[in-house]
């Protein structure tokens, strides 16, 4: 999208034209890596039950949609489709590595335009190792590439200029967000970005939280066994990235233990719930907290063990699969819990909405207010595309497309010799069996395939964007963990 389509699309809405409203304040929170299932109300690891009551309490007055994707499980792709509303073949930031492409805008920039003074506080990481300011942010606080938790020499850059930082990253962010919160003028509408570094590896929980859940079980996943069941019909990619960098026999070419890298996961994530309870009492003590839309969200999903692996980049729900929660007793009533499928390309014309701001056309999201207000849709998205494409520096996920209904999945790989994958979500939600070779399901296989490319055929994703390597090469094998993987029955001929 480029900057003349960008902000051909910043006029206030008729809606907002006639009821003579002011635009409404919003806040959104994202952050790294938080997999869908790690809030305390959900019970899902005994060590989080009631250690996120920021979160639950979100969920309790807002809504929680439990059905939250992104489009491809990676840092800046994930990002940038945020901030554009489109995928990432379309907004071309495929890696980690790659330059803003000339020309990309994003949605705070039709905000300003529109009036709004808006902040950016936290890790930016698109496209490149850049702090600098970014257009579209009246406020600006961030750091190089990944950050640290804790003071480092490259610090924070604060509207240009570098400024030491002081703390644990996460109470630091939010520090200098409240502060500019309260400094707001209630004449002016604003849009805070709130963009933490936490949860990402490795993880670093501030001292009051270090080693607070010592002791607290972790349940490994059904699928992560060496014989679990249905594993001889994953694909080899699979089975053999194991024994890789994102593999649990090979963690990081470490002997790293899981239980333990969970509960430093769940630990760092007790300094973003704290965060949120600050943002909430500083809204409470301006009077505007029933009136902004506060919306939360991971940027990527995170596998523990899930599958044999650790870390995102696959279509695993795992992967792709992350908590939202949305509250604004305002516009909608609390206690919901909504089941649509929605998407990282949804907030930024949710954002708009709710700014009054009418939506550039042609954008791969849609507002979820309606959704928030009603619980339902009948005309809502019922598939998702899935997209990631092959790194050089991390060669053991290959590239991959998937089509996500409601209840069935179709994944499949670019470049390799190997099964495509079919999951039954509703009987099989841990996507252990794959049923591509299923007679019954052939029929299916061929219509969500065509299905596939009918959707990137339409968003111009038919060409596979590709760029010079970089990063640094992480492609080892453990000598002693699994070996190769046979081919799954699916591909063998008696």
């Amino acid at each position: 999208m480029t900057r003349r389509d960008l902000l051909a699309g910043a006029v206030a809405s008729p809606l907002l034209a006639a009821t003579g409203k002011r635009p409404r304040n919003v806040i959104f929170v994202l952050t790294d890596d938080h997999r869908f299932d790690a809030l305390g109300f959900l019970g899902a690891q005994p060590m989080l039950t009631g250690r996120t009551p920021e979160m639950d309490r979100m969920a309790r007055e807002g809504v929680h949609f439990r059905n939250a994707f992104v489009t491809t499980s990676l840092c800046s792709p994930s990002r940038s489709s945020i901030l554009t509303g489109v995928y990432a073949h379309r907004h071309k930031i495929i890696d980690n590595n790659t330059a803003i492409p000339k020309g990309t805008r994003f949605f705070p920039e039709l905000l300003q335009k529109a009036g709004y003074d808006t902040g950016f506080f936290g890790k930016w990481h698109m496209g490149s190792e850049s702090d600098h300011p970014q257009p579209g942010f009246s406020k600006w606080v961030s750091f190089r590439g990944q950050g640290s938790y804790w003071p480092e020499k490259n610090g924070l850059n604060v509207d240009g200029k570098k400024v030491a930082q002081k703390g644990h990253i996460t109470a630091e962010l939010t520090s200098y967000a409240t502060d500019w919160l309260r400094e707001r003028p209630k004449n002016k509408p604003y849009f805070l970005y709130l963009s933490h570094k936490a949860v990402h590896a490795p993880f670093q929980p501030a001292t009051e939280h270090k080693d607070s859940l010592t002791g607290t079980p972790f349940v490994p996943p059904a699928t992560m066994a060496r014989d679990a069941s249905g594993i001889e019909t994953w694909p080899r990619w699979v089975r053999d990235q194991r024994n890789s960098w994102h593999g649990a026999d090979f963690p990081y070419h470490s002997r790293l233990d899981l239980a333990t890298y969970y509960r430093q996961y769940a630990e760092t994530l007790l300094g973003v719930d704290q965060s949120l309870g600050k943002v909430r009492e500083t809204l409470e003590a301006r009077g505007e907290l029933n009136s902004t839309l506060i919306v939360y969200m991971g940027d990527n999903g995170f596998a523990f063990g899930e599958h044999g692996l650790i870390d995102k980049r696959t279509a695993f729900d795992e992967s792709m699969r992350v908590p939202m929660l949305a509250r604004c007793p305002e516009l909608f009533r609390g206690g919901t819990a909504c089941t649509r499928m929605v998407a990282n390309l949804d907030i930024m014309p949710t954002v708009l909405e709710a700014a009054g701001v009418t939506a550039p056309a042609n954008l791969d999201g849609r507002s979820i207010l309606r959704l928030a207000q009603t619980g339902d849709d009948p005309q809502w998205r019922r598939e998702l595309l899935y997209e990631y494409f092959w790194e050089s520096n991390f060669p053991q996920t290959p590239t991959q497309h998937a089509l996500r209904e409601e209840r069935f999945k179709y994944i499949r790989a670019h470049g390799v010799w190997d099964a495509n994958q079919l999951y039954d979500l509703e009987a099989d939600p841990a996507e252990a069996h794959n049923l591509i070779g299923k007679p019954e399901h052939a029929e299916r296989v061929k219509r969500m395939n065509a299905r596939l490319f009918a959707l990137l055929k339409e968003s111009n994703g038919l060409s596979l964007p590709l760029y010079p390597d970089a990063g640094s090469i992480q492609n080892l094998r453990d000598a002693d963990g699994p070996s190769a993987a046979e081919f799954p029955p699916v591909l063998k001929k008696k």
